[in-house]
Formats: structure tokens, sequence, C-alpha cells
């Protein structure tokens, strides 16, 4: 058994490249494990976050837990089964799958919605806001050109009257004192009216000016909002000059007889900050982006469980491995399936029904075997080997091997003597 010839096979190239082949699939089907809890893990806190806003957290939180586990159990399943085996089986994998990534994708949507359009919502507000302004300084606007108006009529009406009573030809004047030229008593009358309107005229254009300062001080405080480091003392200043600004209207219009314009209510800064609250009113406004989002995750944790292999819960014992060996050579018919596999056929042969053989271990070997995951169904009369099979069976004949080689080479020596 120590014989140097019998350890040829653990050397040269082919060896040490089929070892670090082997090395280096293990190291990706252990990778894959954490890759896909992570996965798991990422699409239930989306998941998680978008159903605590409908039911209560904890209630959440365990559907949650039952949606990932769904998820990761039954791809974990779609792997190991066909579905020629059990057409039932294997459509209730396949419908409870589904079910469970519906659920999770579409309760993920409303996270990545959230985080795609923010942006957008804060610009929507602001040019909510811009245009709510602009629909209140075109009334305010209005309105000022109206008072300019009625100002420069009272102005104009007051110059005329002023230069009628110094030229004695004002109607209001006796018919004894008319066309006298001069500075009287009723020219001094009219000259302080006039000189009133164009005092209260001037003040109006003052008034106008302050008023235009502080529209422009809105405008700039408005275009601050969209780069301001602080936004909370950015909206407040920008609520502050339009507060200013509907002050000075109301009272210009007051004083003019006017009625006041009708301001428009701005949203408070909570409003204006706030974040999106998760509702299918989202759906109406359908972002592809969150949804592509949102099924990536899900079809990723798919993807990697369904091609991680389904290993044995545990390795057999001894006395296992030597009673599979023992029995699987019983088996007579195999051949390589579509994927790949070594296909065997489980049934008695047509010898074996004649004689009446007793396949019972066998039988018993092979359910076994599909318990533990180193055999799939393929139909009622096939099965296939999964991939943890093969090292054992290898194993198994290479012992048998170096058994025989070495009976041979201990009956050689007797031989020639």
């Amino acid at each position: 058994m120590n014989d140097p010839k019998l350890k040829l096979r653990s050397a040269g190239s082919g060896y040490l490249i089929n070892r670090i082949q082997t090395l280096f699939v293990s190291m990706l089907r252990i990778w894959t494990i954490p890759i896909v809890l992570m996965l798991s893990l990422a699409s239930g806190f989306t998941t998680f976050y978008g159903l605590s806003h409908f039911i209560t957290p904890w209630i959440a939180l365990i559907i949650t837990v039952a949606i990932q586990s769904i998820i990761v159990i039954c791809s974990l399943e779609m792997a190991g089964i066909h579905w020629t085996a059990n057409r039932t089986r294997y459509f209730s994998v396949v419908v409870s799958l589904f079910i469970a990534m519906a659920a999770s994708v579409t309760f993920s949507y409303f996270k990545f919605y959230e985080i795609s359009e923010q942006e957008s919502l804060h610009i929507d507000r602001i040019q909510q806001i811009r245009q709510d302004i602009k629909g209140y300084l075109d009334v305010v606007l209005e309105h000022k050109s109206q008072l300019l108006q009625k100002q420069k009529q009272a102005l104009d009406k007051a110059s005329v009257d002023v230069s009628q009573a110094y030229f004695g030809t004002h109607e209001q004047i006796a018919s004894g004192y008319k066309n006298q030229v001069g500075e009287g008593p009723f020219w001094r009358h009219y000259n302080l009216i006039y000189q009133e309107k164009k005092q209260a005229y001037q003040n109006q254009e003052q008034a106008f000016l302050e008023l235009d300062n502080e529209i422009r001080l809105m405008q700039s405080s408005l275009g601050d909002l969209d780069v301001a480091q602080n936004q909370e003392a950015a909206y407040f200043k920008f609520l502050k000059h339009y507060q200013d600004i509907q002050l000075k209207v109301n009272q210009l219009s007051s004083s003019a007889g006017l009625m006041l314009p009708d301001a428009p209510m701005l949203m408070t800064y909570k409003q204006f900050v706030e974040e999106v609250k998760p509702s299918f009113a989202m759906w109406q406004g359908f972002s592809w982006f969150a949804f592509v989002c949102a099924a990536m995750v899900d079809f990723f944790t798919v993807l990697l469980s369904y091609r991680l292999e389904f290993t044995a819960p545990g390795p057999l014992t001894v006395q296992e491995e030597e009673l599979v060996f023992e029995c699987l050579r019983q088996f007579s018919e195999f051949r390589i399936n579509e994927n790949d596999e070594l296909e065997m056929i489980i049934e008695k042969s047509e010898l074996e029904k004649a004689r009446r053989y007793s396949d019972w271990s066998r039988m018993f070997v092979v359910g076994l075997l599909l318990s533990r995951g180193f055999l799939r169904k393929v139909d009622a009369r096939t099965v296939e080997f999964a991939p943890s099979l093969y090292p054992l069976i290898a194993e198994k004949m290479s012992d048998k091997i170096a058994a025989i080689k070495a009976k041979a080479l201990v009956k050689l020596p007797v031989e020639t003597s």
C-alpha cells in the first residue's frame, strides 16, 4: 500500500491543475453563500421599509423574513427538482416563488422610488412654488398698474385744475372773477390739492420701488433654495420676503380702495422637506428605474440561489458510504443526460422482473440519497447524480482499484518464486 508507484497520480501538472480548478470552484461556491445572504438582507430591508408603512413594524418584519426565506428556499428547490418528476410540486414551488417575488418587488419599489425620485420631488416642489409666486406677482403687477394709473389720473386732474385756476378759466370760478390771471386764493386752494396729489404720487412711486426691491430679494432667495447648504434658513428667508411683499401689497391696495389680491398658501418648511411617503399612488407616476432596481436585487438572489448547488445536510458515515457504493453497483442502466449529469434507471429490468428479484436494499439507498440531496429525481423511472455524489463514488472506486492493485502486487512475488 506504500508503494510509490501508487502515488504517481498525486503528482504532475495535470493533477495540480485539477486541484487548483477544484479549489477555485469550491471557493466560488462558498463565496456564493454570503452573497445570497447579503442580497436577501438588502432585499429584505427595502421590503420591510415599504411594508412597515402599511402595517405594524414587527408584523412587517415577520412577513419580510417569510418572504425572503420563501425566495431562497424555492430557488434551491427548483435547482433540485425536475418538472417531469412531480409537476404538482414543481408548479407549487414556481407559484410560491412568483408570489414571494411579487410581494418583495412591490414593497421594495417604494424605497427605490423614494431614492430615485427624491431629487425630482425637490425640483417639483420648487417649481410649484415658482408657479404660485409667478401667478401672485402677475396679480400684484396688475394692481400696481391700476394704482399708478389711478394716481396719475388724479395728479393730471389736479395739474389741470391748478392751471385753470391760475388763468381764471376753471369752471368752479364765479363768473365775476373769471379770466383773472394770478395766484389768488382760488389758485392757492387748487395748488395745495395739486401738491398733495404730487406728494402722494411720489410716495406711491417710492412704495413701489421698495416693493420691487422686496420682489427682487424674494426671487433671489427663491433661487438660493436649489443650492443653499442650510435649506431651513434659506426657506425661512424666502418666506419672510414673501410675507413682506404680501403686507406691502395689502397696504397699498387697501389705501387705494382696491380688492386685496389672492395670495397663494405656500407649503411650510416641514412640507417642503418632507420625504416620500410610500403609497400605491406611486404606481401612477411609475418609475422604470425604481422598478428595475427593486426587481434586480430579487433576480440576483433567485439566480445565485438557483445556481448554488444543493448539498447534503450532513456527510454520510463510513458504513453508509459502503452501503451506497455496493447498492449503486447493482444498477445496470446509466447514461449522460441533457444536464451533463450521470443518470440511471431505478426500475427493475425485464430479467429482474422475470426472476422476481428483490431490489429493496438498492431502492432504500436511492431513497436515502434522495433525502440527503445526493440524487435528484428526474421522473418516475430515473434519477441523476448530484455534484456532491461524484467525489464520494470516485473515492470508493479509487480505493477499490488500489486494493486490487495491491493484491496483484502481493500475488506476483509468490508466483515468481
